[in-house]
């Protein structure tokens, strides 16, 4: 419950609204070790804290935290300049099934800000490419403005052991890529849908879709893992804004298997 003090190394603008921190321990201390898909708590001396997953590497340097400022203790730390300190509680929550997936094909989708809680999934997937078959990663912007991490993204496409599709909803002149919802990348993407795994993270209604695209593909529910990162406030299920039906998501989750909440993710405003 106590924050342990971060310094502030970098502050990265991603987009108009969304900004990465990398963040160093005070005094030496080792960096908090997390799994790919936890999240940390974020305190603002003198404003709050909020819970943001964890988008870095895991075997990483330093602790990157990327998120869009849409509140309060959000506008604030996009205030923050190198040198600054934070406080950081965590990490808290269930992972992605990186070790269920392995010797599985991998297909990861994700739209808009959903993009930084897969992405330690796919730092290890590379780092231990020999233990996944096909991956495959299938995100989806409103517009190629809000496109996230583009330079790292133009690396992984160059890799021949990824297979990468990028959608906007709404193109530009200039754009000159897929055009549509991310689901409509579903059915040309190349995996073997009798035992692949699939980690899905976004806005809710993405998810929903996803799923039933991937559904219709052939992949089973119970390989399926999708983020509710929606409402989660304190990390420990004392102050309710988390509920998703029986389940406390900052407790239970973020990750859930699909086949535990896809009633729940099918019930209009649980």
């Amino acid at each position: 419950m106590v924050p342990e003090l971060y310094r502030v190394q970098r502050v990265r603008q991603e987009t108009h609204d969304t900004f990465t921190l990398e963040l160093r321990p005070q005094s030496g201390a080792a960096r908090l070790t997390f799994k790919p898909g936890q999240f940390n708590m974020l305190y603002i001396f003198g404003t709050g804290e909020v819970p943001i997953s964890v988008s870095g590497n895991p075997t990483g340097a330093t602790l990157v935290h990327t998120t869009r400022a849409v509140g309060r203790v959000t506008h604030v730390m996009s205030r923050l300049r190198a040198g600054d300190v934070i406080g950081v509680r965590g990490p808290f929550g269930a992972p992605w099934p990186i070790d269920l997936a392995r010797g599985h094909d991998l297909v990861i989708v994700a739209g808009g800000i959903g993009l930084p809680p897969l992405r330690p999934v796919i730092y290890h997937v590379l780092a231990h490419r020999g233990d996944y078959g096909r991956v495959v990663l299938l995100y989806g912007t409103r517009t190629p403005e809000d496109i996230l991490f583009r330079a790292e993204l133009e690396r992984w496409r160059a890799r021949f052991d990824l297979e990468l599709h990028v959608t906007v909803d709404r193109g530009t002149p200039s754009w000159h890529g897929n055009v549509g919802v991310v689901t409509s990348l579903i059915p040309k993407a190349p995996f073997d849908a009798r035992s692949a795994f699939a980690m899905i993270c976004g806005p809710e209604v993405m998810i929903r879709f996803t799923a039933m695209e991937l559904e219709r593909r052939g992949v089973g529910t119970d390989h399926i893992y999708v983020s509710l990162e929606r409402n989660m406030k304190c990390a420990v299920g004392f102050c309710g804004h988390c509920q998703f039906g029986p389940h406390f998501v900052c407790r239970e989750g973020p990750v859930f298997a699909y086949d535990r909440v896809e009633d729940l993710v099918h019930r209009w405003e649980v």
